[in-house]
């Protein structure tokens, strides 16, 4: 990455929203530097960019809660997947060895990175808490290439403000600022509690974002697209959740 700093980007953005005086006057703040989310003219908008702005004055760089092994689930919970797509089918049966992760958009060096490869990257274990929007929660340890590092490895340039993540499964992406993409807990999972990532949980590939509610942690990641412009990017809303009725940015 062309030296893209997290605590810049940081830093660059909220350091002009620390007063909050009043609805107009933090929106008007949050505009100026960066901070309204791309969902912000849905009905509940005002709220969301509130809620977005304030975590990003007042939490800054803290990260989510990890926990000990004897914490981990016995029987973490996973929603059924609506995977129908031919070609994971064809890609499971060959254990995922033909899997690959495009790269492209704002980065010096576009192209695919095989499963293989990011498993060469220096990995990350954490166990943290998945927190699912429907109000179930377990605790598992997670295994993965920083996002960081993927974005360092690809070139991410300068000016990139969010990386939007796509799902082989149809019609499911997502995206988050570079705030949370160069965040160290933000990793692209490919283990889990001590093994490969189970299909029913995401595998091969799984974005984990454990600052933020469970539907932004992606299952069967295949694609991520570096830019500064969000709002060109499918429903301009940075994300399929809002076609359901979740906001874009979920801090916990």
């Amino acid at each position: 990455m062309s030296r893209i700093s997290r605590r810049k980007w940081l830093v660059g953005g909220v350091s002009g929203v620390v007063g909050v005086a009043g609805v107009a006057a933090a929106g008007d703040a949050a505009r100026r530097h960066g901070l309204m989310p791309p969902d912000a003219g849905l009905r509940f908008g005002t709220g969301a960019a509130l809620t977005y702005a304030a975590q990003r004055t007042l939490t800054g760089e803290s990260r989510a809660r990890e926990f000990r092994r004897e914490q981990i689930s016995a029987k973490p919970f996973a929603n059924p997947s609506q995977m129908k797509e031919e070609a994971y089918a064809r890609s499971r049966e060959k254990g995922f060895a033909d899997w690959q992760l495009q790269v492209e958009g704002m980065v010096a060096r576009p192209g695919a990175i095989s499963l293989a490869e990011l498993k060469e990257i220096p990995a990350r274990s954490q166990i943290t808490q998945l927190v699912c929007e429907e109000g179930w929660s377990y605790i598992a340890e997670w295994t993965g290439a920083p996002l960081a590092a993927v974005l360092e490895q690809a070139g991410a340039l300068p000016d990139a403000r969010y990386v939007v993540y796509y799902s082989m499964e149809k019609d499911w992406w997502d995206s988050i600022d570079m705030a949370d993409a160069l965040h160290p807990q933000t990793i692209l999972a490919h283990g889990m509690n001590g093994g490969a990532m189970p299909a029913e949980f995401g595998g091969p590939l799984r974005m984990r974002v454990p600052r933020q509610l469970g539907y932004k942690s992606v299952k069967f990641i295949n694609r991520l697209l570096v830019t500064d412009r969000i709002e060109k990017v499918g429903n301009g809303l940075g994300s399929s959740g809002p076609d359901y009725g979740y906001s874009w940015y979920a801090g916990i």
